[in-house]
């Protein structure tokens, strides 16, 4: 790593140490130029990927966009702030453990549908209505049916 203080290319690490979350590591380095010493952090970066719409455009992934969709579901729903902060912490987990650069918009919602199925079963049925386009109550039928099954 690149000394900050005089630019030089060379550095030595003298102490590294994992934080106490054990999501970074610490590291003291000093320069071998002008002897001074620096701390500089690792962590990990992980990128989302983007999600490819039905119509093909593609966009970033986006968390409040994910939220605002549980939200809507959830609207006037007795689901705690936690439930729902994990549930979308779990779509996100899913989201990364697929590896891929890209991922369908169609896959985001399903994951979503699972995610509001043990959470409530209105808030299901609300998001699958809209998801799924809806045209009439033999659709709503189905989807009740599926949630018994």
């Amino acid at each position: 790593m690149k000394c900050p203080f005089c630019g030089a290319p060379d550095t030595s690490v003298i102490d590294s140490r994992v934080s106490e979350s054990g999501d970074s590591i610490r590291r003291r380095r000093r320069c071998m130029v002008c002897d001074k010493r620096f701390t500089t952090y690792e962590t990990v970066e992980l990128r989302l990927p983007q999600v490819v719409k039905s119509n093909g455009n593609r966009e970033e992934f986006s968390e409040p966009k994910l939220r605002e969709g549980f939200s809507r579901a959830l609207h006037k729903r007795p689901v705690p702030t936690e439930y729902v902060d994990q549930a979308i912490a779990n779509v996100i987990k899913q989201v990364l453990a697929l590896g891929e650069r890209e991922i369908p918009s169609r896959m985001l919602g399903e994951m979503v549908m699972q995610a509001l199925k043990p959470l409530d079963k209105v808030a299901y049925i609300r998001f699958a209505s809209v998801y799924k386009s809806f045209q009439d109550v033999d659709d709503f039928r189905h989807a009740i049916r599926d949630l018994d099954a």
